[in-house]
């Protein structure tokens, strides 16, 4: 249970420094932030995976880079949803994608290796 409060806030965290960098990528807070990071993981864990299982052909062409449109997708879906959270339109959500995913990577290696 903790593992799981501590994935949602430093997903929560990670979104807040990504509208730090990335023009276009906007949170206004970290009540936002927790907001789209829970609606974010729903959305990869319901849409996400049926996108995921039926673009897998293409997934395998493109060596996996085309999962990044489908996160990029995720999280423009998840700014229509939570108020507080902003996407301007594709490309900010495309470069969110790649840095959520390398952040991410890095979260997950660093609990690894406690």
């Amino acid at each position: 249970m903790l593992r799981l409060l501590l994935n949602w806030l430093l997903s929560a965290i990670a979104l807040m420094l990504i509208a730090n960098f990335v023009p276009g990528f906007h949170v206004t807070g970290l009540v936002p932030a927790l907001i789209a990071a829970l609606v974010i993981g729903l959305l990869n864990a319901t849409l996400g995976f049926i996108l995921k299982i039926v673009t897998f052909p293409l997934s395998i062409i493109t060596f996996g880079l085309f999962l990044l449109v489908i996160n990029a997708l995720m999280l423009e879906l998840a700014s229509r949803l939570v108020s507080g959270f902003y996407i301007r339109s594709f490309l900010p959500a495309f470069i969110a994608a790649i840095i959520l995913a390398i952040l991410q990577m890095l979260f997950r290696d660093t609990k690894q290796n406690r």
